[in-house]
């Protein structure tokens, strides 16, 4: 009786997502032919949409694996390149890679074709290096992974890779996207996958290692095996992170995906949640709203009070830091915490809160007789 009524709910709460998330790309349409196209809000919404994907990436290793790693500005970096290697129009590559003869690549892949294989290669890339750094815990394999950021951000930018990766000139001209319902569908699709990746046994598995190691070694999964496939796919929806990213920026250099952005990526994850993919969702948005819109009014040194001169360029960091404070000390779990939304879930929270004024009531007019 009770598996049948949570079942209920599950397919309750599936139907209700699916319709919201229908609204939401109804509500992107209309806004996308009545606002200018220019405006920052669809700005804001695509890198929203980017940094959701890489953070719920980067959720399925840390939140729900217990892998701590770093390495996902590496991993975004090999995906960007990738897309824009294989997209370029051959006619425009000697404009491109004028130092390098035009480059070594003289085919274009379709834009689908080549997003896919941005995140094989960052996958292939997670399969190998994995393979030596995935037998480290904790910190160690944090250091390792940050450290194969930033190696492979300078090999990027060697001269000798030039034929490929255009040295440290910028790459350009590849096939970028305006539309903002774009971004939302290749995210909400790739954030789909990972969501019934997690739900699965594999998913069910992950989280057996991250609770507790020994207990699930005994209970017959494979350690080795089940870190590294978190960690290729992780990194393959980085990689597709990376080529949305390409397309956002409408350039690409390799200098641009510095460890700043791994700590970024982290941040959202924790102010979010550590194991809640909608959490990651949430802040993903808040993030790119508050560091790039809602506070901007800040940076404007014409609304200083005469005598006090606090309001100048870059103060809206200032703010924006003391904000990512008070959220990390008054919510010490993120967000959601580990929890996901759901109208059950909501449904739990208002019975609780009920059933304790309800008390707290009951409790008032015992003392009160």
């Amino acid at each position: 009786m009770e598996k049948s009524l949570e079942n209920k709910h599950k397919t309750r709460d599936m139907i209700i997502s699916f319709g919201l998330l229908a609204l939401l790309f109804l509500l992107i349409f209309v806004l996308e032919h009545t606002i200018r196209p220019t405006s920052i809000l669809f700005t804001v919404l695509k890198k929203s949409a980017i940094y959701a994907l890489v953070a719920v990436s980067m959720n399925l290793l840390n939140g729900f694996t217990g892998l701590f790693s770093l390495g996902q500005a590496g991993f975004m970096l090999l995906g960007a390149y990738t897309y824009a290697i294989f997209t370029i129009p051959v006619e425009a590559r000697p404009q491109i890679y004028q130092y390098y003869d035009g480059g070594l690549i003289q085919f274009t892949l379709p834009v689908v074709v080549a997003m896919i294989l941005a995140g094989l290669v960052a996958a292939l890339f997670a399969y190998l290096i994995g393979l030596p750094v995935l037998h480290l815990k904790s910190d160690y394999l944090a250091i390792a992974t940050l450290g194969f950021a930033e190696i492979l951000r300078a090999i990027f930018q060697w001269d000798k890779l030039g034929v490929i990766t255009n040295g440290s000139n910028l790459l350009r001209k590849y096939p970028t996207f305006r539309s903002t319902t774009f971004y939302f569908a290749v995210s909400a699709i790739c954030i789909a996958l990972i969501v019934m990746l997690i739900n699965s046994t594999y998913g069910r598995a992950f989280k057996a290692i991250r609770d507790d190691e020994v207990a699930a070694e005994a209970m017959g999964i494979n350690l080795a095996h089940h870190k590294r496939l978190a960690f290729t796919i992780s990194s393959f929806f980085a990689g597709i992170s990376g080529a949305l990213l390409a397309m956002f920026q409408t350039t690409i250099q390799a200098s641009q995906f510095k460890s700043a952005m791994t700590y970024e990526i982290l941040l959202i994850v924790v102010i979010g949640g550590i194991g809640s993919v909608t959490g990651s969702c949430i802040s993903s948005f808040l993030f790119i709203a508050c560091s790039e819109w809602w506070l901007r009014f800040l940076d404007n040194s014409n609304l200083n009070i005469p005598g006090l001169n606090i309001m100048r360029p870059g103060f809206r960091k200032v703010v924006f830091s003391v904000v990512i404070m008070c959220i990390v000390l008054f919510y010490q779990k993120g967000i959601m915490g580990e929890h996901e939304f759901s109208i059950s879930g909501i449904q739990k929270k208002l019975k609780k809160w009920f059933s304790k004024k309800k008390k707290a009531e009951k409790t008032v007019e015992g003392n009160a007789q």
